[in-house]
């Protein structure tokens, strides 16, 4: 089932809420804009033979999912989104985001907590946006 504008929208609000504080708003979507492309990517192409993007084995939404409140998941996010990148020539393009800066995302367990929340947000959304 397809997600409503207004759940999206709700969505998106939530992941932003969850990065404020660490840094600029301006900076929020280099984080969101890239989680939301490798969750719909995932839920639309993933298993699909002759699909327009490939996702690559360790490069997908689910990958994400599995590293939530691990010590080292924002390192694994950047190399899922590398994997995914180098995959469909979108090097410099979706990687550009570091997952695993400190300075914007917090240290320690304030970073693994505030991405997996931020992957929690997504991860129970069905992302077909076709409507």
């Amino acid at each position: 089932m397809a997600i409503k504008k207004s759940e999206l929208y709700s969505s998106l609000w939530k992941s932003c809420d969850e990065l404020r504080g660490g840094m600029d708003a301006s900076q929020y979507k280099d984080y969101v804009l890239v989680l939301l492309f490798v969750k719909y990517v995932s839920d639309k192409y993933a298993g699909e033979k002759y699909a327009s993007i490939l996702i690559p084995e360790g490069g997908s939404f689910k990958d994400m999912v599995s590293l939530k409140g691990k010590k080292d998941i924002g390192e694994s996010i950047n190399k899922i989104i590398a994997k995914l990148a180098e995959a469909n020539e979108l090097k410099g393009v979706i990687d550009v985001a570091d997952f695993d800066n400190s300075d914007k995302l917090g240290k320690g367990k304030e970073k693994v907590d505030r991405l997996s929340n931020l992957i929690g947000i997504f991860q129970n959304e069905s992302l077909d946006l076709s409507n």
